[in-house]
C-alpha cells in the first residue's frame, strides 16, 4: 500500500471518528431543553450519556474479535451506518424511554470501531510514529466533540432539539459507504515462536496471558479509566455548569465549554508527538510522558475548580483542554506495543471496556448524582483525585514497559501493509 493510500485511510477514518463523537457527544447541549420537554432531573440527563459507554462496553470484545479476524473496513462501515441510523432515530422519540433505547444502539454502533481503527493504523504506520498518528487520529475527538456540543446548543436554541439530532446523522452515513470499499488488510495469523525457532499457532492460554500477565498493560489500562472519568465529566457537564454558574443561556454555555474541549486538538497530537520524542530516549516514555501531564492536569483542576470562578476559572480550563487529553494517544499506543499484532483490535477493545465500565459510564452519573446533592460546582472538585492517581499508575507501569514490549522481527511478515511486523514478546508468555 502506498503512502497516499494509507494517509487517504487515516483522513476517512478521522472523519468517521469525528461524526462518531459528534453523535454521541450532542446529548449534552440539550439537557436543558430535554428536561423542559420531559422533566428529566440531571441523574436522568447523564443516563443518557452512560447508556452509550455501558453499551460499548458489552459490545466491545465481541465486535473487535470480528474485527481482528474478519475484516477492518467492512466493521467499520457497518458500524458507522449503525450508529448514524440510531441518532436519527433520537430525533423522532417521544419519552425517555424511547431516547435511552436509542442512545443505547447509538453505543451498539460504535462497539468496535475504536479497535478496528486503531488496528488498521498501527498496521499502516511505522512503529516509532504510531503515537504521534494515533494523537493526529483522536485530535478527531475533541474536534467532533466541540462540534457537536456547539452546533447542538445552536441548533437546539433556534430551531429545536430534535434537529440537532439529524443535522449530525446523515454525514456518518455517507462516510460509511465510502468505506466500505477502502482496501483491508490481510487478517494476521495468530502464531508464536517457540524456543527452538519454530512457529506454531497460539492457544486460548497463549492469548489470555497476553493480557493477563502483562503488567504494563494492566497499570496503563487503569490509568486510562481513570483519566476518561475526568474527560467524560468535563464534555457532559461543562456546558451546564457554564449555564447555571456564570448564567449563560445554554447556546452561549455551549459555545464556552466547546472552545475549551476544542483545545484538545492541540492535546492529542502534542501529546503523540511529545511521548514519541521521549521514548527516542527512554524506552519507557509512553509511560513516563503521560504520567506528568495527568498530574499536571490534576493540578490544574484542581486550581480550577477550589479557588476560581468568572475568566480566571476559564483561562486555566482552557490549559486543561490540552492537558487532560495528552495521555491518550501514548495510552493507545502501549495497547499495541506491548501484544502479538494479531490481537490488536482485542487489546484496544479490552482497554474501552475497562474504561467504560469504571470511567465514562459512571462519570456522568456519579457527577449527576453529586450533583444532585451538593451542587454541580462541589461535585466536580473531585477530578484532581482521579488525576493524581492516573499519574501514579502511569509511573508504576512504566517500570514493565521494557520487559513487556514487543520485539519486531521483519522476517514475519504477514500484511499487506509493509510497515508492519510480527514479532514475539521479549518475556515468555
Amino acid at each position: 500500500m502506498t503512502k497516499k493510500q494509507s494517509w487517504t485511510i487515516f483522513w476517512l477514518l478521522f472523519a468517521l471518528y469525528m461524526f462518531d463523537y459528534m453523535d454521541r457527544m450532542i446529548i449534552v447541549s440539550l439537557f436543558p431543553f430535554l428536561q423542559q420537554d420531559m422533566g428529566l432531573t440531571d441523574a436522568q440527563c447523564g443516563l443518557l450519556m452512560s447508556s452509550v459507554y455501558w453499551s460499548i462496553l458489552i459490545f466491545s470484545f465481541p465486535v473487535s474479535i470480528l474485527v481482528d479476524r474478519w475484516s477492518r473496513t467492512k466493521s467499520i462501515s457497518i458500524m458507522a451506518a449503525f450508529w448514524s441510523m440510531a441518532t436519527l432515530a433520537c430525533a423522532f422519540t417521544k419519552t425517555f424511554s424511547q431516547l435511552l433505547i436509542a442512545r443505547t444502539a447509538i453505543g451498539i454502533g460504535e462497539a468496535g470501531y475504536a479497535p478496528g481503527g486503531t488496528a488498521m493504523l498501527s498496521a499502516n504506520f511505522p512503529k516509532e510514529k504510531r503515537a504521534r498518528i494515533l494523537g493526529l487520529w483522536n485530535a478527531s475527538i475533541p474536534l467532533g466533540s466541540a462540534l457537536g456540543i456547539g452546533i447542538g446548543g445552536f441548533v437546539a436554541h433556534n430551531f429545536g432539539w430534535r434537529h440537532a439530532f439529524g443535522l449530525v446523522a446523515v454525514p456518518g452515513l455517507i462516510l460509511a459507504i465510502i468505506f466500505y470499499f477502502v482496501k483491508d488488510y490481510k487478517t494476521i495469523k495468530l502464531t508464536k515462536k517457540e524456543k527452538t525457532g519454530k512457529e506454531t499457532k497460539m492457544l486460548f492460554i497463549d492469548m489470555a496471558r497476553q493480557f493477563t500477565h502483562n503488567k504494563t498493560l494492566i497499570y496503563n489500562n487503569l490509568a486510562f479509566t481513570l483519566n476518561v472519568f475526568i474527560t467524560t465529566s468535563l464534555l457532559t457537564w461543562l456546558p451546564t455548569y457554564f449555564h447555571r454558574f456564570d448564567n449563560l443561556a445554554m447556546d452561549k454555555a455551549s459555545m464556552k465549554a466547546s472552545s475549551i474541549m476544542v483545545l484538545a486538538i492541540i492535546g492529542a497530537p502534542l501529546g503523540g508527538y511529545l511521548s514519541d520524542l521521549w521514548s527516542k530516549k527512554r524506552e519507557n516514555g509512553r509511560l513516563l510522558f503521560p504520567a506528568l501531564s495527568s498530574i499536571l492536569t490534576g493540578i490544574l483542576l484542581f486550581i480550577a475548580f477550589a479557588f476560581l470562578k468568572g475568566n480566571a476559572q476559564y483561562i486555566v480550563l482552557l490549559f486543561i483542554g490540552i492537558t487532560a487529553v495528552a495521555f491518550v494517544p501514548s495510552g493507545v499506543a502501549v495497547t499495541q506495543d506491548v501484544v502479538h499484532p494479531g490481537l490488536c483490535a482485542v487489546s484496544l477493545s479490552l482497554n474501552i471496556i475497562i474504561q467504560h465500565l469504571f470511567g465514562s459510564s459512571l462519570a456522568p452519573i456519579v457527577i449527576g448524582q453529586l450533583s444532585d446533592t451538593y451542587g454541580l460546582d462541589k461535585a466536580l472538585t473531585i477530578l484532581p483525585i482521579f488525576a493524581f492517581l492516573a499519574g501514579v499508575l502511569l509511573f508504576t507501569g512504566s517500570f514493565y514497559y521494557k520487559k513487556d514490549l514487543y520485539v519486531e522481527h521483519s522476517e514475519f511478515q504477514d500484511t499487506d501493509f509493509p510497515d508492519q511486523r510480527i514479532g514475539f514478546n521479549k518475556k515468555t508468555r
